[in-house]
């Protein structure tokens, strides 16, 4: 089975092109992206064919689950199907198809510089079942406000959590003190499998540094800390932006590299970065 490894601020992923619906990849994903057994990486990505989209894009996590959205994942597979000429370089926009809908792709060239890829993440989703998530406010009712400072206590500590969906669940913890302090390898896993959340979580730990900038530690579901995560930067910006701490366009720095995100507080949100093809080769360890 031939691979192609990318990665873009440090997400990395190994990239499958098939059409092949029925192989357990789940158990291919464990293995493929062990980082001592394995290829490494911070997911599996197929790049199948559509009916409804110009490609199909599946994820799964380091832990053999199935994500609904990946931004950053989604970019590396954009680079790839432009760089193996798999789609029409001078086309406007590139369509993909994913488990949370179908997502639109922009491509910027300058001079001498990488090409930077845009993506929309779609529109950001506040409802409970949207997230999803198990709360009720004091009047049993669930709305925007009852996600932004949502209260839970981990490992003794008070962590007022912002919940958002980018198409798969985001919790965003706004600190004030230098990103190194919090303990997130301790807190990370404890916030990801929170009761109240029966599809997991992912968790972020933000600190915004003025109106366009916000430092960003991520922990994914399934997959431990990350470099960098597209939604998770998303989830960032939508949560920080409603709290009115930034304005409509943000760069959220992270381990990896910077992301630039855009979203005008109603519609659709806009990820930027550059993505890179690694280096390509052969799996022999299928089963």
């Amino acid at each position: 089975m031939n691979f192609t490894k990318l990665q873009s601020v440090g997400n990395d992923f190994v990239l499958v092109e098939t059409g092949d619906n029925q192989r357990n990849w789940s158990k291919i994903a464990e293995a493929i992206c062990d980082r001592h057994f394995g290829v490494g990486s911070d997911g599996l990505l197929l790049l199948l064919p559509s009916d409804s989209a110009d490609f199909r894009m599946r994820m799964f996590n380091p832990d053999g689950s199935e994500s609904e959205a990946c931004g950053n994942g989604l970019r590396c597979l954009v680079e790839y199907v432009v760089k193996m000429k798999l789609a029409d370089i001078k086309a406007r926009e590139i369509s993909v198809e994913t488990m949370a809908g179908t997502r639109k792709a922009r491509i910027y060239r300058a001079k001498d510089k990488p090409a930077k890829i845009q993506v929309s993440m779609g529109t950001p989703k506040f409802a409970a079942e949207d997230i999803p998530v198990v709360i009720e406010d004091d009047r049993g009712l669930v709305d925007i406000k009852s996600m932004l400072n949502y209260p839970v206590t981990v490992e003794g500590r008070e962590l007022p959590l912002n919940l958002v969906s980018i198409g798969n669940p985001h919790a965003v913890y706004f600190y004030q003190h230098p990103l190194s302090d919090f303990p997130l390898l301790q807190i990370g896993p404890k916030v990801e499998h929170l009761s109240i959340f029966p599809n997991r979580i992912n968790f972020e730990v933000a600190r915004v540094m003025n109106r366009r900038q916000i430092e960003a530690r991520v922990w994914e579901r399934g997959a431990g800390e990350t470099l960098a995560c597209g939604s998770g930067a998303c989830a960032m910006a939508v949560a920080a932006q409603l709290h009115g701490y930034i304005d409509n366009k943000v760069d959220i720095k992270l381990a990896g590299g910077i992301l630039e995100v855009e979203w005008d507080g109603v519609g659709e949100i806009f990820i930027s970065a550059p993505a890179k093809i690694v280096f390509r080769g052969e799996w022999l360890n299928e089963e």
